[in-house]
Order: C-alpha cells, then sequence, then structure tokens
C-alpha cells in the first residue's frame, strides 16, 4: 500500500513549499501500471498543487513543473530515488528494494487488512451505515430483475464494512399495495391450500397471473381487489392471515437463495410493517402546510417550488389508500428512529429515480437534514439473460443454468482435477462469474447478457479469477509450513516483480474511489488486471516471501 511512499513524498513536498504534509497526502497518487511500462511509480500534478496554494498560480506551467522536480530532486532521501518532470506533472521513482520490503511487511503484518486502513480512506463516512437492496414482492418467484439489486447491495455492505462501518443489511420486501388486494381476491376465488402447502409460490404465481387476466376484461374482478386491499388496510383479520401466509412461505423460499448467493440480512422489512405509521406522516406533512388536496380528491406534496403544482408527488389516493412513497417516507423516518443510521443507501434499478428524488425532497421538506446523507444507487436492466429452454423469469432458473453449464464446462476441460464435490464447485465458479460481469461496466448501464461469454475459462472472466486464486491458495497450502521472511527481497526487483508491488501501489486508491462512487467495477478490473497481466509473477511474488 502506498501510505509509506505517499507520506515521504508528501514530506519531500511540504519542505520544498513550505506548507502541511497533510495538505499533499491526497494529492499524490500511484501510476498506473501500463503497457510501456513507466519507471516513476507515484505522482502528483502541479495544476493540483496550484489550486492548492503550494505553487504560484502565475507563470509557464512547464517551467514550474521542471523547477519543481530539479528542487525535490536535490531533497530526495533513501525512500525516493529520482524525481523527473512530465508534462505538468512530477513522476517519483521509488528504491525498488525498499518498495518491495514495505509492501510485504503489510502483506505479512496485516494479510487482511491491506489497504483498508490507509490515510486517504480517513474522510470518508464512517459510523453506522443502513443499505436496503434485493426488496423483491412476496407471493411470487425471485424474479431475475433483482439479481442485481441483491448482488450489488452486498457489495456496498461488504466494502462498507471492510472500511470499518457498522453495516445494518435490509430487506425492504414489497409485501403491500393493490397488487395484495388483486392476488387476496384472486386466491379467495381459485386457491387452494393444499397446492399452498406443496407447491407454494409457484401456485401464488399461477393465481396472480390468472386474476391479473380476468380484471383487464372485467370490471367486477377489479373491484374485489380494491376491496380487499381495503380490507387489508382495516387491519381485517382474514385478510391479514391470508396475507401473513403469503409473506411467511416467500420470506423462507428466499432465505434459501440468498443461502446459495451467500447473501445474508439483518432486517426483513417491509411496506406493510410501515402501513400503521403513514397517517402520523400524513399528519405532519399536513401541520407543516406540505400536503395539498388536488380537484381529483388526491392528496399531494408540491415539489415544484414555486407553489404552482407543476411538480408533485401523490401520497394518498382520492379512495384514501396509500401509496408506496407514502410507506417509504414513514420507513425512513422509522430507520433513523430505530437505528441511528449516519449514512443510508438504497440500491434499485434506474426506473426508480424520479421516486427516490421525491422521497428525499419530501424529507428535507420535513426538516429531515439528514437525508442529504441519504443516496439511491440505480442501475441499468440486464438484456438477453435466459435459459436454453427460452426466457427467465425466476432467479433460481439462471443459478441452476450457471451450475449447469459450468460443470458441463468443467467435465469437458483437460485440465479440470477430479474434485469431491463437483457440483458444488461448478455453482460457485457459475455464480461468481455472473457477478463479476455484472460488476465489470458502469452499474447505470444496461448490457446484454452471454452466457458463452460470462463462462470463459480465459481473459477478464469470474470463471479466471476464481482459477488464479484457486492456483494461489494451492500455492500458499503447499508451503504452509515455510516460514516467511521479508529479509531478503533481491528476487523481488526485476521488472515484472516491480510492476506487480506497482499495482498494488493502487489498492488504496481503488478502494476510495470504490467507497466513493459505490462502483464495484474499480476494484473487479484492478483484481482482473492483476491477474491479467501479473498471474505468473504472482505466483512468483508468492512463493518469494519465502525468500526462495
Amino acid at each position: 500500500m502506498a501510505c509509506f511512499f505517499r507520506r515521504c513524498v508528501a514530506l519531500q513536498l511540504a519542505e520544498v513549499c513550505g506548507l502541511s504534509e497533510d495538505v499533499f497526502i491526497p494529492l499524490i497518487s500511484a501510476v498506473p501500471v501500463s503497457q510501456k511500462q513507466s519507471a516513476a511509480d507515484l505522482r502528483v500534478s502541479v495544476n493540483s498543487l496550484r489550486q492548492n496554494g503550494a505553487v504560484a498560480a502565475d507563470g509557464d506551467l512547464q517551467s514550474k513543473t521542471q523547477a519543481l522536480a530539479n528542487q525535490l530532486q536535490m531533497k530526495r532521501g533513501a525512500v525516493v530515488e529520482e524525481v523527473s518532470a512530465g508534462r505538468g506533472v512530477i513522476h517519483f521513482r521509488l528504491n525498488r528494494p525498499i518498495l518491495a520490503q514495505k509492501l510485504l511487511e503489510q502483506l505479512c503484518s496485516e494479510p487482511d487488512g491491506f489497504g483498508v486502513k490507509s490515510e486517504l480512506l480517513r474522510h470518508l463516512q464512517g459510523g453506522r451505515t443502513l443499505v436496503e437492496f434485493s426488496s423483491p414482492n412476496i407471493a411470487k418467484k425471485f424474479h431475475a430483475g433483482h439479481l442485481r439489486s441483491t448482488i450489488i447491495g452486498n457489495f456496498i455492505a461488504n466494502l462498507k464494512k471492510a472500511l470499518g462501518n457498522e453495516v445494518i443489511r435490509v430487506n425492504y420486501l414489497g409485501d403491500w399495495g393493490m397488487q395484495f388486494g388483486l392476488l387476496g381476491a384472486g386466491f379467495e376465488r381459485s386457491g387452494s391450500q393444499e397446492k399452498l402447502r406443496t407447491q407454494p409460490l409457484e401456485h401464488l404465481f399461477e393465481v396472480y397471473v390468472q386474476v391479473n387476466r380476468e380484471a383487464e376484461c372485467d370490471e367486477s374482478v377489479r373491484s374485489a381487489a380494491a376491496e380487499f386491499f381495503r380490507r387489508l388496510e382495516r387491519g381485517e383479520d382474514q385478510a391479514l392471515a391470508l396475507w401473513r401466509q403469503f409473506r411467511e412461505i416467500t420470506v423462507d423460499e428466499y432465505k434459501r437463495i440468498y443461502q446459495r448467493l451467500g447473501v445474508h440480512f439483518d432486517h426483513y422489512s417491509g411496506e406493510a410493517f410501515h402501513q400503521h405509521q403513514t397517517q402520523n406522516v400524513l399528519d405532519e406533512l399536513m401541520t407543516r402546510g406540505l400536503l395539498k388536496t388536488t380537484e381529483k380528491g388526491t392528496a399531494v406534496v408540491d415539489l415544484s417550488g414555486a407553489g404552482d403544482l407543476s411538480s408533485y408527488a401523490t401520497l394518498v389516493r382520492s379512495d384514501g389508500t396509500s401509496l408506496y412513497i407514502t410507506r417509504d417516507v414513514a420507513a425512513a423516518l422509522d430507520r433513523k428512529q430505530r437505528f441511528g443510521f449516519d449514512e443510508m443507501i438504497y440500491v434499485t434499478d434506474k426506473s426508480q429515480t424520479v421516486h427516490f428524488r421525491q422521497l428525499f425532497h419530501i424529507l428535507l421538506a420535513m426538516g429531515h437534514q439528514w437525508a442529504e446523507r441519504c443516496v439511491h444507487v440505480a442501475f441499468g436492466l440486464v438484456q438477453g439473460m435466459s435459459t436454453r429452454r427460452g426466457e427467465v423469469v425466476f432467479l433460481e432458473d439462471v443459478l441452476e443454468e450457471a451450475r449447469s453449464r459450468m460443470l458441463n464446462n468443467m467435465r469437458q476441460s483437460s485440465t479440470s482435477k477430479e474434485l469431491e464435490e463437483p457440483e458444488q464447485t461448478a455453482e460457485r465458479v457459475g455464480i461468481s462469474a455472473l457477478i463479476v460481469q455484472d460488476f465489470r461496466g458502469p452499474l447505470m448501464s444496461d448490457y446484454k447478457f452471454d452466457w458463452d461469454k460470462v463462462l470463459q475459462a480465459h481473459g477478464d472472466t469470474g470463471v479466471f479469477l476464481q482459477y488464479t486464486h484457486a492456483r494461489l491458495c494451492s500455492l500458499l497450502r503447499r508451503h504452509a509450513r515455510e516460514t516467511y521472511s521479508c529479509c531478503d527481497v533481491s528476487p523481488l526487483v526485476d521488472s515484472r516483480s516491480v510492476s506487480v508491488l506497482q499495482h498494488l501501489l493502487r489498492y488504496d486508491e481503488v478502494l476510495l474511489q470504490s467507497a466513493n462512487e459505490l462502483q464495484p467495477r474499480h476494484l473487479v478490473n484492478f483484481l482482473l488486471t492483476l491477474r491479467y497481466r501479473h498471474v505468473s509473477h504472482t505466483e512468483c511474488f508468492k512463493l518469494r516471501v519465502g525468500g526462495g
């Protein structure tokens, strides 16, 4: 990690420029390892020094760059071997044995804490982070469309935890709303308790599809659905008992799928939990003069800023029932009171961007300044995700397909070893391949899914990343009894080994970028670059830790 070296360079800059070394720490970055290997390891932009007042703003930029580089070259010590001027940038070449020595010392002393304690990360939001993710609808099988929210939210929760935050993982189930009026009315018309016991989610899905079809052309079905939902909102025992049965069945099924994905939650919540709190929200909005009644009889909050209702959010329908955003406001207020979070992160697809913009606006209008620390992480759609049987509807189909295809690839590969549990291995590799494929690009982008690309054994894929990890773990097991020493680093100063060390210097910067943007692609691409360009050298690196 670059902390030690960044501090050494900052001390040189402080001595020459006459400012505190802490001013320079965030301005110094590691040089990315490129096809043409650079001799430099760290760099600082002279424009950034100008902006911070470390260098005068007037005069020719390149002349100032060269003059400052010359001054720093005169001040270099044992750690920095050479200082040189680039185009508006000053480069620092580190002493190779010291570079290897310091990185190895940290890898040996804190293998699980490498990079996460960097001073670059000190200014990140700390404390308690609540992450709401996955959030499927109950009474339905887990749709493949919820895969992205699940794995992206899990990444963000893991990242925040690794950086020292206390993390609360919340699954906010879609367990309320007019769709349950449809489902309840449909089940009362054609549902079977026997099928609900033997094939619970399949049967509920059949009922829901059928009642939706009937509701399209039959007003009485739509009326029955609206009446069932009103019964739910009034708290009628029979309607609530059926709803609870649907919810318990669904959560049990979802927990089984989450276990396959390696995902867990601290709290299962839902819209229904906050339904009884919506009246308090409406009362507070009314008291503050924020709730308006329209000619249609709906209750809205004006978001226009001009008081002309050119932009507004509807919180109550004309029939008096609440909407999704009403329950979201209640949920946010309840979470702040219960958990005392310092930041809250919602992970959903980009179609809900306007919804969350409205939610945060309403919370701020109510005087809750903590809403400024609420974030919506939006993501695009996956196109073309299908199995050999056709278009996928359910996530379990995707997981089964990943395992099946990966198992077939393993059996056909001449390099695959005999495994005790080949199906379990195929599932783990297949799922990790799905995740890596999803994480490679910007989250907001839609992307076209291709099974052959996802499960390739070579190239920038999750399969090869897992394969590389397995090889390194095998080397560590093979040499587990050897004594690790950081005394002799001479085998690690050749150009190929140094390129690995240079790449590792960037790790804390990658963590910082990932944390600031809440984007997994920076970390995934860092690992793929490490694996793709340095796999053979990384093996040597691991072996040479023992000086052998």
